[in-house]
C-alpha cells in the first residue's frame, strides 16, 4: 500500500429509490429535508426522503463503514418514520466519529415531480446544516423513461467526499 505524505480523499456513493405510496394509504412527501405540501409522498421506513438517504449512503460508503441498512435498516424500529435530515446528521457524526471530515456531498435527484428548483436554495441549506458541510443537489427527469418516468417514484444518486482527520 503506498504511504502519501497527507491524507488523500476518498469517495462515495450513495443510491435511494423509493415508489410514491398507495393512494389508500397517502403520505406526506418529503424531498431534500422539505415538506412538499400537495404532492403524493413515498414510501418508506422512515420518512422515505431518497435525496437525503442517498446522501447518507454516500457518507457511509465514502467512510468505508457500511451503508443506510447497516445503520437504520427496518430492523431497527427506532428509525421507523424518522426525518432523512436526522438520518443524515447521524451518518455525518458517524463517520466524524471514524475519522474523517466530510469535504462535500453532491446528490442528483431523478423524478418527474415535484419541480425541484424552485426550493433548491432551502433544500441545500437543510442538508448542509444537518451534514455540517456542503450539499448540493440537482434535479433531473428520466424523459418518461423507467419507473421514475411513469411516475411511480423518485430515485437519488449521491456521491461524497471525505478526508481521513487521524493521525497514522
Amino acid at each position: 500500500m503506498a504511504t502519501f505524505p497527507y491524507p488523500l480523499p476518498r469517495t462515495g456513493i450513495g443510491v435511494d429509490v423509493h415508489a410514491y405510496a398507495p393512494e389508500d394509504d397517502p403520505q406526506p412527501l418529503w424531498l431534500g429535508g422539505l415538506h412538499w405540501e400537495g404532492e403524493r409522498g413515498l414510501a418508506g421506513h422512515s420518512d422515505g426522503d431518497p435525496v437525503a438517504h442517498a446522501a447518507a449512503d454516500a457518507l457511509f460508503s465514502a467512510a468505508g463503514v457500511g451503508d443506510l441498512g447497516t445503520h437504520f435498516g427496518t430492523d431497527r424500529p427506532e428509525y421507523a418514520g424518522a426525518s432523512g435530515l436526522t438520518l443524515l446528521a447521524e451518518a455525518a457524526r458517524i463517520v466524524r466519529d471514524a475519522g474523517f471530515e466530510i469535504g462535500n456531498v453532491a446528490v442528483q435527484l431523478i423524478g418527474n415531480r415535484p419541480k425541484f428548483t424552485p426550493r433548491r436554495d432551502e433544500s441545500e441549506a437543510a442538508l448542509t446544516q444537518a451534514a455540517g458541510a456542503p450539499v448540493s443537489v440537482s434535479a433531473t427527469t428520466s424523459d418518461r423513461l423507467g419507473f421514475t418516468g411513469r411516475g411511480e417514484g423518485i430515485a437519488a444518486v449521491a456521491t461524497a467526499v471525505v478526508v481521513s482527520v487521524r493521525q497514522p
